[in-house]
């Protein structure tokens, strides 16, 4: 329909990963919510991996990687000498004639990290819908410490509202076939994913309304960045929500609470939080950022909000089940 070419249209403006990167830049000066989470995810990879020679982090949505310099940084300084570091970087695939190039390029920024600090690094990418992704793709090798890295983006794969064999349950089923020590999740805490387009309307005009007063309040409206990121990024994911349907919709997110339902019914336990963890975000927020943000934690969760509406929740689980194949 008319909504989905004009969304096409939008999105197929070509922006540098450098414009973007300044964009992200401007967003978490004023706003936590990447940044903690990031922290959150790489404090718990960290304490995991403590002593260990070999880890394969596998990330689901690797986007632009800007996750893991920091963590590459903090391997670099490990007593002893770094451990050996491979990132298996996941995302769905670009439209055109090189569907991995954004994923490849990211590779490519991230070997050039890890050579300047000295960690030895093997990058694959994988450009493809998740849920056709194989365990065999993957390469599990069994001396290595696996954790299955995806921040905020599950949200983007067709559920049973759209395909009846959810892609969602079968990429949740993959993570837990390939049985990784740690599956760290983000997930954005939306309930604009119903068929009804008045609903959706509404809640994705109380969602998106919100973020655009989180910037009002923590940046100027004539930053340049500010601007690149609220076109870039809040009205494409806007203009989503609101003018596709079926598979053309990509931002379907669930709330965290629905999320712990499937999560758990495809055969995952979650951890309880690391307090240690949660109280460096929280200091971090309190100290450096606009009073109305927020970190607080509802059973095994850590939210983070503005104003009172919880916007990301991150949590930790292990498969409880093992594959029958």
């Amino acid at each position: 329909g008319t909504g989905t070419a004009l969304y096409t249209a939008f999105t197929s403006s070509r922006i540098s990963a450098a414009q973007i990167l300044k964009a992200y830049k401007a967003f978490i000066t004023a706003c936590p919510f990447k940044l903690l989470s990031n922290i959150f995810a790489n404090k718990y990879i960290r304490k995991l991996i403590a002593g260990e020679p070999k880890i394969h982090i596998i990330d689901f949505g690797i986007l632009y990687g800007f996750q893991w310099p920091c963590l590459i940084q903090g391997l670099s300084m490990r007593p002893g000498g770094p451990p050996e570091l491979r990132i298996t970087g996941i995302d769905l695939p670009q439209p055109g004639f090189k569907p991995a190039e954004r994923v490849e390029e990211t590779g490519r920024r991230l070997e050039k990290y890890c050579k300047r600090f000295k960690v030895p690094f093997v990058f694959k990418a994988i450009a493809k819908k998740w849920e056709s992704i194989t365990v065999e793709e993957l390469e599990i090798q069994r001396d290595e410490v696996l954790i299955v890295n995806s921040l905020y983006r599950l949200g983007n794969i067709p559920d049973e509202t759209v395909v009846q064999n959810s892609p969602r349950d079968a990429v949740l089923d993959l993570i837990r076939r390939i049985r990784p020590d740690m599956f760290i999740h983000g997930v954005l805490n939306g309930t604009f994913n119903t068929p009804y387009f008045v609903t959706r309307f509404r809640e994705a005009l109380f969602h998106y309304s919100s973020l655009f007063d989180m910037f009002e309040a923590s940046l100027p409206r004539e930053d340049e960045d500010r601007k690149l990121f609220e076109e870039e990024v809040f009205a494409r994911d806007a203009m989503n929500v609101i003018a596709c349907e079926g598979t053309e919709r990509v931002e379907r997110p669930e709330t965290y609470k629905q999320w712990q339902l499937r999560c758990v019914r495809a055969g995952f336990k979650q951890l309880p939080l690391d307090q240690e963890i949660v109280k460096t975000v929280s200091n971090k927020v309190r100290s450096e950022y606009h009073k109305d943000f927020s970190v607080h934690e509802d059973g095994r969760w850590m939210l983070q909000g503005w104003k009172g509406r919880v916007f990301y929740a991150l949590s930790c689980w292990k498969p409880t089940r093992l594959s029958a194949n």
